[in-house]
């Protein structure tokens, strides 16, 4: 007999991944593959989005007929601040355009001249600043330079909607893709921001449907219930949302460091050029407050000048375990000694003071100064909002120094860690299930872990 599944596409800049789960949201397949970049028309390097169509397409016509597998549902998570745009045949007019491609000066002071100041439209947007990573000026781009293809634009998907574009041919929007410093929405009347309107960005972007929305359909000769598509950082968010009744933030760790706090009264920062402040959105249209920071790529660029300077491998410092005597000898007279590549501290010295009389205690030096960051980042996050739990996902996770400190630091609150490499397609999974999660779930499924704080005496 076949096992029923759920099938995800969970496509990410570098990997693109296809996961089948079972009815308790265990893997029971995987594949991988990646492409090698393309250049769009000025030269810059962007997703093949013909190559990621055309293997979306193979893989589960494919899975559709194997002997093992009876596929029930499919759903999509995707990286966000990308925009397929779409003629009336339904076939993408240009490249996909990577969020890292500058976007030309004018165009960003033309923005701001028309809908500034400039403060104001970043709080009310939940962005930290304006470039391609906004996907909202993508197309008011397009609109001012490069008017022959704008006024050929039927539809103009979020990625993760363009995926389940081509296979249900329905074009839609969702909140998550919309909620991810788009510059498309406004947090306080929980609608497109008045500019959207202004420009008519709203003739071409698709109806809002919930995350949870999935259209039943023939697909190949089979009843297959086919998602709409979600954000992968939201999607991230999802399991421990559906599992946890009690209120949390999530630090997701990786080359960036994300806080999300999804039961924010007040998802407006007030702070004037906080950069670091952004908003996402959770599938019901919610506001979710987040701050992020640079950490995972800090910490590599600080690492690796630290193997150098006391000439170990690589892979040292994965082994570097908490040693409280270091600790104590670093905060009795404490100093900050490194000063950042990525990141911008007021407290960072100008130039880094190697001043340790070994390794371990240049890592657990630069780990306290990482951590102390990593906590204006939760606290900000946080704000005022009631909330007594932390959980920790990603790279960080099992990082012995970075959880000790976090712990030892935030003693008054209840501190876990996850382990799941799934996240955002396991997400996506559950965004279009009617499946009821408890508390159980992340135990069984996240490799759930308690850390308590060290006794300081």
């Amino acid at each position: 007999m076949k096992q029923k599944v759920t099938a995800v596409f969970d496509i990410g800049k570098t990997n693109k991944k296809f996961f089948l789960f079972d009815k308790n949201f265990k893997e029971v397949h995987k594949e991988y593959i990646s492409f090698d970049e393309i250049l769009d028309e000025d030269g810059h390097p962007t997703e093949n989005l013909p190559a990621l169509h055309k293997w979306l397409k193979e893989v589960f016509n494919r899975i559709l007929k194997a002997d093992e597998f009876d596929v029930k549902a499919i759903n999509f998570s995707t990286y966000g601040a990308s925009l397929v745009h779409l003629d009336k045949d339904g076939n993408p007019l240009t490249p996909l355009f990577n969020y890292t491609k500058p976007l030309p000066e004018s165009i960003i002071n033309s923005f701001f001249e028309a809908y500034g100041p400039k403060e104001d439209f970043l709080k009310i947007t939940g962005c930290s600043d304006l470039s391609l990573l906004n996907s909202g000026l993508q197309l008011y781009w397009i609109k001012k330079t490069k008017p022959e293809i704008y006024n050929k634009i039927k539809y103009s998907l979020h990625l993760p909607q363009y995926l389940s574009y081509i296979f249900t041919g329905i074009p839609l929007s969702e909140y998550t893709s919309i909620g991810c410093h788009t510059a498309l929405w406004d947090f306080n009347q929980k609608d497109y921001h008045s500019w959207v309107y202004q420009e008519g960005l709203d003739k071409i972007l698709p109806p809002i449907v919930s995350t949870e929305t999935s259209i039943n359909m023939n697909y190949n000769g089979k009843r297959i219930k086919i998602g709409v598509g979600i954000h992968d950082s939201s999607a991230a968010l999802l399991p421990y949302v559906r599992s946890i009744k009690k209120k949390f933030v999530l630090v997701s760790t990786g080359t960036w460091s994300i806080v999300f706090n999804p039961f924010t009264e007040n998802p407006i920062t007030t702070e004037v050029n906080d950069n670091e402040a952004i908003n996402y959105m959770r599938i019901n249209g919610k506001p979710v407050k987040a701050t992020r920071l640079f950490l995972g790529n800090e910490y590599k660029l600080q690492v690796k000048k630290l193997d150098a300077f006391f000439d170990v491998p690589d892979e040292y410092h994965r082994h570097v375990r908490f040693d409280y005597d270091l600790y104590l000898k670093i905060i009795d007279d404490f100093k900050y000694c490194f000063k950042w590549e990525g990141i911008h501290d007021v407290d960072m010295p100008v130039k880094t003071e190697m001043i340790f009389e070994n390794y371990e205690e240049a890592y657990h030096q630069l780990m306290t100064e990482l951590v102390l960051l990593q906590i204006q980042s939760i606290k900000k996050a946080i704000g005022a909002d009631d909330i007594s739990r932390i959980y920790v996902d990603g790279g960080f996770s099992d990082n012995d120094v970075y959880i000790k400190l976090l712990a030892h630091y935030f003693r008054g609150m209840k501190l876990r860690t996850t382990d799941s490499s799934l996240g955002s397609a396991l997400g996506a999974a559950i965004s279009i299930s009617d499946a009821k999660l408890n508390s159980k779930f992340l135990k069984r499924n996240y490799a759930l872990k308690k850390h308590v704080p060290f006794i300081v005496t």
